[in-house]
């Protein structure tokens, strides 16, 4: 099964990162492959947790594809937790982590995902398009966040690893 995880430390704070991360009604605006995106639900799971129901439609040259995800966002521990719903999938889920940096102002952004294709076919014509673009939605995120609250001088930790 495909998958993928990263640590960045990116320089923007853990509530910043967790809060754009979290509004993923403006991911048709900036993330690889995403061409649209429904929130079908919210609803508050407790007083720091938010589940959200969303459709996102994707797309790459003539495929396009629309697969539905629960999002788990805790406030408490800044973590977000998107699990699979339905779509061409067999099975979808990923992790966002985001822990404060080793110096003020900045983040260690932990990201994993794996996912497997329902249809062969689909998993052989989709499946590079696919890990090319997870592996570069914390680049996509990171620039959005400079974009929205301004670039700041800092390093990053390490680009990231297959986790297969």
């Amino acid at each position: 099964m495909p998958s993928f995880r990263t640590t960045r430390r990116v320089s923007h704070t853990p509530e910043e990162m967790f809060a754009l991360v979290g509004d993923v009604e403006r991911y048709p605006d900036f993330l690889p492959l995403c061409t649209g995106l429904r929130l079908l639900r919210r609803q508050q799971d407790g007083p720091d947790r938010t589940a959200l129901v969303a459709e996102m439609s994707v797309g790459y040259k003539a495929i396009s594809e629309r697969f539905t995800t629960k999002v788990t966002l805790d406030n408490a521990t800044r973590d977000i937790l998107v699990s699979y719903v339905n779509g061409p999938f067999k099975y979808l889920e990923n992790r966002w982590e985001f822990r404060p940096g080793d110096t003020p102002g900045t983040c260690l952004i932990h990201f994993w995902i794996e996912y497997e294709f329902r249809s062969v076919a689909l998993g052989i014509l989709m499946g590079s398009v696919f890990d090319r673009a997870f592996r570069r939605f914390t680049d996509a995120f990171e620039k959005r966040a400079d974009e929205v609250y301004g670039r700041r001088p800092a390093g990053k930790a390490d680009g990231g690893s297959p986790a297969s």
